[in-house]
């Protein structure tokens, strides 16, 4: 039985996970932002529709009035104490704060304080009657069931993170500040906040972490001695030891926000793995799988996940090393540091950006055409998603990275020991992987194409001729073609034989190979930019005409 047999039919009629939220935190540590006014319409053009504020400052607050934008408002360590000692002083700053915009302003969280326990003054004690006190003053207010309270913590509260299973917290915090919190969290049906910076443990250990495990890409999986389940993203090893460790003192039904978490496109010398190109990586790939409902972790592989990437601009005044001030997703003048979208798809009808060409190239797609030119399709209306075996293992491997990472597919069940593994071919999992993009974008026109690695059928793939084995059966192309000679090959291209050149017809050109072996929807030979133009960004080499004149 072959791999669409397996498993991809269930791709059209299993839903996802419903899909968490993507959202940006708003720091200002800088003197050449932008205005509030200038950043919300700077949100709002982008998708942007959450964001997290290091504070409650009244511009921005009144910037984002009437917006629709979900904010989350912070209040300072530096007034931790006052808010734990002082109820007047929590009622007050809520008052001030949140009741002179809300609802006008959707802020529907409270942060109080950020990172407490790494924080230089040592504020542990004051952070849950703190937590209490606003609390309080939300219920007195009647808004404690539409504003919820959280706190962040850093990833330094764990005592023991590897493997995933072994996740503890630190004794010294457990019964002081942990348990109480999280009973906090439970009681008020709130959610703890976690900031995961797969970036720092990759830095650090980037001779024994793989890139690819850091980045969302696919790889083999790191497999968890304590319990068994293969991790195959840096990330979530590092939300399930938050996991572990709360169920380890009985916390193990309360949900996980990622309130912080990036990548820096910059950094100095010794900052390994810091870049352009793997924050664009790390930022796209995540924000594509949570958004697709597929942010479930090993150890609770249904939870959907929110996710606030850190941090909407470059901010030029951050102490610390070079990565610190340029983690933003955007310049201040508001150019975009790399290309990054905040919804499924985007503009280029599916998102196909695997390649340098960053989508430049032409992205439509035809499925395989009968004689006279026009479209199959299966008597349901349904089509799938194949690999195109002629372009080469490499460009395969190529499309499959792209889908299986930055396109958002769930590639999990070509993993090595999982269901759909064998056959164990780059054709058969690039097809999988190519199926499940394809029909998680609703088989838009556009969404199977990948440069002309994979193509479109309208029969079933286990039960059609034409499988990853056999990508080419004469009748899905055209019809009533003679067979030439067999046995030609052209610049390393093996041609089928009812595309093998019969002779010269006219003059010698140059052709898109890719193009003639795929697509000859044309009754006569055609000029290269008729071809390559219309299907795929041109690869062309000097061949004798491929199709002949019939």
């Amino acid at each position: 039985m072959g791999i669409f047999a397996c498993c991809s039919l269930l791709l059209l009629f299993s839903t996802a996970a419903e899909a968490g939220i993507v959202g940006v935190n708003y720091g200002r540590v800088a003197n050449n932002l932008p205005s509030a006014t200038e950043v919300v319409e700077l949100l709002k053009s982008n998708g942007i529709s959450h964001v997290k504020l290091y504070d409650a400052d009244p511009p921005v607050l009144r910037a984002l009035a009437g917006t629709g934008v979900k904010v989350v408002v912070t209040i300072p360590n530096e007034i931790l104490a006052s808010t734990a000692a002082r109820p007047g002083f929590a009622l007050a700053w809520v008052q001030r704060n949140v009741v002179a915009y809300y609802p006008s302003t959707q802020i529907q969280a409270i942060a109080v304080g950020n990172e407490v326990f790494v924080y230089p003054r040592n504020l542990t004690t004051f952070l849950v009657p703190a937590m209490q006190n606003v609390h309080a003053a939300l219920s007195r207010l009647r808004l404690d069931g539409v504003i919820k309270i959280s706190s962040p913590i850093a990833l330094t509260a764990l005592q023991n993170s590897y493997p995933s299973s072994a996740g503890s917290f630190r004794p010294e915090l457990v019964s002081s500040v942990l348990q109480p919190m999280l009973e906090f969290l439970r009681q008020t049906g709130s959610y703890l906040m976690v900031n995961a910076y797969p970036f720092f443990a990759y830095e650090a250990n980037a001779d024994v972490i793989s890139l690819d495990y850091a980045l969302f890409r696919p790889n083999p999986g790191v497999v968890d001695s304590g319990n068994g389940l293969r991790y195959y993203s840096l990330l979530d090893a590092q939300i399930d030891a938050v996991f572990a460790a709360m169920s380890a003192i009985k916390y193990d039904d309360i949900k996980i926000v990622i309130s912080e978490t990036g990548w820096p496109s910059k950094g100095d010398a010794d900052e390994t793995g810091a870049g352009q190109a793997n924050a664009a990586a790390y930022n796209g790939n995540l924000i594509r799988r949570v958004l697709s409902g597929n942010a479930g972790t090993p150890l609770r592989p249904q939870a959907d996940m929110d996710v606030y990437l850190f941090a909407l601009f470059n901010e030029n005044q951050k102490p610390g090393p070079t990565s610190e001030r340029n983690y933003g997703l955007f310049y201040p003048d508001e150019g975009k540091v790399y290309d990054v979208e905040f919804t499924l798809g985007g503009s280029n009808g599916g998102g196909l950006r695997w390649e340098d060409d960053r989508g430049k190239g032409s992205s439509t797609t035809l499925p395989p055409s009968s004689s006279s030119g026009t479209v199959r399709t299966s008597s349901t209306g349904e089509s799938w998603c194949v690999a195109n075996a002629m372009v080469g293992k490499a460009r395969l491997q190529a499309a499959m990275d792209y889908a299986c990472g930055e396109g958002g597919a769930d590639c999990r069940p070509i993993q090595r020991g999982a269901a759909c593994y064998e056959p164990d071919t780059v054709e058969a999992h690039a097809s999988y992987a190519f199926n499940s993009y394809y029909q998680s974008k609703g088989r838009a026109r556009g969404t199977c194409d990948f440069e002309g690695a994979s193509y479109v059928v309208s029969q079933p793939p286990s039960k059609s001729p034409l499988s990853s084995r056999n990508p080419h059966p004469r009748s899905h192309i055209v019809r009533d073609l003679p067979d030439p000679v067999l046995g030609v090959t052209v610049n390393g291209h093996n041609l089928p034989p009812f595309l093998q050149p019969v002779g010269a017809v006219g003059r010698r050109v140059r052709y898109d190979v890719t193009c003639c072996v795929m697509w000859p929807v044309f009754r006569r030979c055609q000029d290269v930019s008729a071809c390559s133009n219309i299907f795929y960004r041109p690869i062309t080499v000097a061949l004798w005409p491929c199709c002949r004149d019939w």
